[in-house]
Order: C-alpha cells, then structure tokens, then sequence
C-alpha cells in the first residue's frame, strides 16, 4: 500500500493529481479492458450500420420490397418515425460484427462503386463506434428508383 498525506476537506484545497493518485490503490497496472465487460446488442450495431449506408449519396433507402412497404405505412401512422433498421441485419459477437444490407440505389450510379463505398462507410463507422472488427459486409440491392417511375401514377383510384 502507498503511504499518503490526506489533507482534510476544510483546507479548502483540492488535491492535486499527485496526491489524488497517491490516495486509492494504483491501477495503473491494470488495463480498463480488463476491470469490467461491454456488451453491445445486435440492435445498436444495427442502428450505426443503417446510418451508415443512408450517409452515402445514391442510397436511395434500405429494405426489401415488402419491409418497405410496411415501414412507409408504420411512418404514416401518428407517431410513427422511420425505422433506422429497416434492411440492416448486425450479427454481433465479442470481438467481431458482420452485416447485412438490402439496399436500393439511385438510377446513374455505379453499383459497384457504390457497393465499395457503402462498405467502407459502414466500416468505418462500426469500427469507430463499438470497436469491433467487422469481417464482412454483405449487400443485397433490391431495386433501383427511376425519378418519376412511381408505384402509382399520382392520380387517387377512390375518394
């Protein structure tokens, strides 16, 4: 143990950082990793890799054809906010991550470039982030949006 000069609190002086690292046990030695555990759950890797892929111009929006016809109608509701997740699958482990997109592009872009930028936006920010290795990031496009070649053609079928 470190012998240690406590000034009483009347003094009105704090400690320095010498005499404050003099007061408990050293734990200089021990590394921070190694006084507790973090857990990240699937669902905020999820989240970081949804944003991720959105951040890169010609992503038009993420999720298969049917998770984006539900989630417009979850949006629509009151209330309802966009889903950060829809079209993101985060497998998470201790030490690593893998990822799944479904994306939709924008027409004039190059997929593939667009597939290589995505991947290195979406690694970096999960690196960043969790500090977790990410040993792949697959991508799945779905669809590519033509301005103007809507679902519908603008005029309603019923009043």
């Amino acid at each position: 143990m470190t012998n240690a000069t406590f000034r009483p609190a009347s003094e009105g002086r704090r400690p320095t950082d010498e005499s404050t690292a003099q007061q408990g046990p050293k734990h200089g030695t021990v590394s921070p990793e190694s006084r507790g555990r973090t857990t990240i759950a699937d669902t905020v890797a999820a989240k970081i890799a949804g944003m991720a892929a959105r951040e890169v111009p010609g992503i038009h929006n993420l999720g298969s054809g049917m998770a984006r016809a539900i989630g417009g109608v979850r949006e629509r509701m009151p209330g309802g906010q966009p889903s950060v997740t829809r079209g993101v699958s985060v497998e998470v482990g201790e030490r690593q991550a893998a990822v799944d997109l479904d994306v939709v592009v924008d027409y004039g872009y190059p997929i593939t470039e667009l597939a290589a930028e995505v991947r290195t936006n979406v690694i970096a920010a999960m690196e960043r982030m969790t500090g977790l290795e990410v040993v792949e990031v697959n991508i799945a496009v779905n669809d590519v949006d033509i301005p103007g070649d809507e679902d519908d053609d603008g005029e309603q079928r019923v009043e």
